[in-house]
């Protein structure tokens, strides 16, 4: 009973003594996506300029009827053409036509901005082993070896012996 608690206690201390972290530095990598979507409404004013026309006649009566004597002014604006003046029957009817006019007041522009951070860490060792240090870790790792075989061959030969 006691030679298989100093054999366990041995093997825990060998694998406490062997067990070594690897000497390779770390990198880690940390990737940042942002993404901006920026939406701007645009407008703007038409500004439509007063504009008129004008039309001067003199008038007169014949047989009981009004009638146009004699045009004295007939001036188009800028837009506006000049009016067309009828007398019907008595009734005065004046026509003012004017161009269309389109005007487009809003529209919206979007811009994405796409942004992409990429941070590598890379860990530095300040300590780093020499190469007398590594020739007997290694060492040490294939004596441990060697007396983990013996240690189990002694116990397989004990084993048959009883």
């Amino acid at each position: 009973m006691k030679k298989i608690g100093l054999l366990i206690s041995s093997l825990f201390v060998l694998f406490a003594v062997v067990s070594c972290s690897s000497t390779k530095p770390t990198v880690t990598e940390k990737e940042i996506v942002t993404k901006t979507t920026v939406e701007t409404v645009h407008d703007t004013v038409f500004k439509t300029e007063i504009d008129s026309s004008t039309y001067k006649a003199l008038l007169e009566c014949r047989d009981g009827k009004v009638v146009v004597k004699q045009v004295m002014q007939a001036e188009p604006g800028r837009k506006l053409k000049s009016p067309k003046v009828r007398l019907d029957n008595n009734e005065l009817k004046v026509d003012c036509e004017a161009r269309a006019e389109a005007l487009f007041a809003s529209w919206k522009s979007t811009h994405v901005q796409d942004i992409q951070f990429r941070i590598n860490t890379i860990t530095k060792f300040t300590n780093k082993l020499t190469f007398w240090q590594q020739f007997q870790i290694m060492g040490f790792r294939i004596l441990s070896g060697l007396v983990l075989l013996l240690i189990i061959g002694l116990l397989i030969k004990s084993k048959f012996k009883l």
